[in-house]
């Protein structure tokens, strides 16, 4: 009778682990590949920086001057073909956990779903460009793009609470950094010692380097918008170039440049061991 008993008791087991390996496969699918791309945007940016801090004029260190950059290189358009897949898929995860409130490892407050929302629409967005890019198309700058936001009926209420945000990020960014939050969202358990050791640096590292950079863009915004004067809104690459110009700018730079790549890499060892 026990027989009898055991094999369906272990199919109906079975039954229930399958879906969950599944979605667990579909959401690894999905945030791995894009989290190395996240990181190769990220790198090229902070080399473009390194070359603004040494005084080399030349592509713009945003995202969009990464992905061309990218794009000139050997194979450049099947490297950013392959960038825009992983950006694409990135995006979606993003999405799906903003939406779900969960992922196959973990489940999500109501403030990480709102910045799951946010990071979906921002690299759903860089993947446009990598498509515009890739046709040839990517044009404009920020400062444009402000102008036309500025020219609507509420357009520097719409400019300055971007700004604000941005701000927001930036500190939220700080706070993941000094507060090592980024540690809670990783399987530290399958890390040595060392290599935990060199993921917390890393990460401490690269997210000080972002709250930097999102402060800067946020405070140009907000700029923008108090002053009525779109040009004020200088963008990512504007933010970098802007810090180049003061004194010891060229060597903070650099070292924001230096976070930069510090968060690249952290990046890519986020996508062996974040919990997805």
């Amino acid at each position: 009778m026990e027989l009898t008993h055991a094999r369906p008791a272990s199919l109906r087991a079975a039954h229930e682990v399958a879906p969950d390996l599944s979605r667990k496969d579909a959401f690894a699918s999905l945030a791995r590949p894009g989290l190395i791309a996240r990181g190769v945007v990220y790198g090229v940016i902070g080399v473009l920086a390194i070359k603004v801090a040494v005084g080399s004029a030349g592509t713009a260190p945003n995202q969009q001057g990464a992905l061309q950059a990218i794009a000139r290189q050997p194979f450049g358009k099947v490297l950013l073909i392959a960038l825009a897949v992983g950006l694409a898929g990135y995006a979606g995860w993003r999405l799906v956990r903003a939406a779900t409130g969960r992922g196959a490892e973990e489940r999500d407050s109501g403030l990480k779903r709102l910045a799951a929302a946010g990071s979906a629409l921002v690299y759903g967005a860089l993947f446009v460009v990598a498509v515009k890019v890739l046709a040839g198309s990517a044009s404009g700058s920020s400062s444009k793009a402000t102008a036309g936001v500025m020219g609507w009926s509420g357009g520097p209420v719409i400019v300055g609470l971007a700004g604000t945000v941005l701000i927001g990020v930036g500190l939220y960014q700080g706070y993941r950094a000094l507060a090592r939050k980024f540690l809670d969202e990783a399987n530290t358990d399958q890390m040595s010692r060392e290599v935990k050791r060199a993921y917390e640096v890393l990460g401490i590292f690269g997210h000080l380097a972002r709250m930097v950079v999102f402060g800067l863009t946020g405070y140009g915004l907000l700029r923008a918008a108090i002053e009525f004067d779109p040009h004020k809104a200088v963008g990512l690459d504007g933010a970098l170039r802007e810090l180049a110009d003061h004194s010891y700018g060229p060597l903070l730079l650099g070292i924001v440049a230096a976070g930069l790549i510090g968060f690249a890499l952290f990046s890519t060892a986020e996508a062996r061991f974040r919990r997805v």
